[in-house]
């Protein structure tokens, strides 16, 4: 005679249909390394790295911006932070300057070449980008943005 033995726990997975609680983690864990590796590509000829170019969408988006800022919208730490900039500084990318008011801050500042490189980088990016989503049919891509968007930047209590 058999006892009754339950049915063993679903294992974390990111393969489709996986109904683990950490399913939906996995799978933009997933998408992320897949999209970083085309952008790596669209990157490496232009002798930059994705956390470098993550500096420089901050400096675009924001202006010139403190380290310590700069650490945190790119879920960067402080060491880390100060490596990146210190390459962009030595390619010419970005300059770092002095905080009025405050002695010991330092902003970091894109220059011309470092919007030269970024819009190079957008130029090379497209037709991979492209490449990524060519599975997806007419209007996905549209509304995959869109939910990511709404994932990644959920609205603050309060707001529509």
């Amino acid at each position: 005679m058999t006892a009754d033995v339950p049915a063993p726990a679903a294992r974390a997975t990111d393969r489709p249909g996986d109904a683990s609680p950490f399913a939906l983690g996995l799978l933009l864990r997933r998408a992320h390394w897949r999209a970083a590796a085309v952008m790596s590509e669209a990157l490496r000829p232009l002798g930059v790295e994705l956390r470098h170019f993550a500096v420089l969408i901050v400096l675009v988006n924001q202006g010139p911006t403190v380290q310590r800022d700069l650490a945190a919208a790119t879920g960067s730490d402080k060491a880390g932070i100060m490596r990146v900039v210190d390459d962009l500084e030595r390619k010419g990318l970005a300059v770092r300057k002095a905080v009025p008011g405050d002695r010991r801050a330092r902003s970091v500042e894109i220059t011309p070449k470092g919007l030269e490189l970024f819009d190079a980088a957008h130029a090379a990016a497209q037709p991979l980008a492209e490449g990524l989503v060519a599975g997806l049919a007419p209007g996905e891509t549209e509304q995959l943005m869109d939910l990511l968007t709404r994932f990644a930047h959920p609205a603050e209590d309060g707001e529509a």
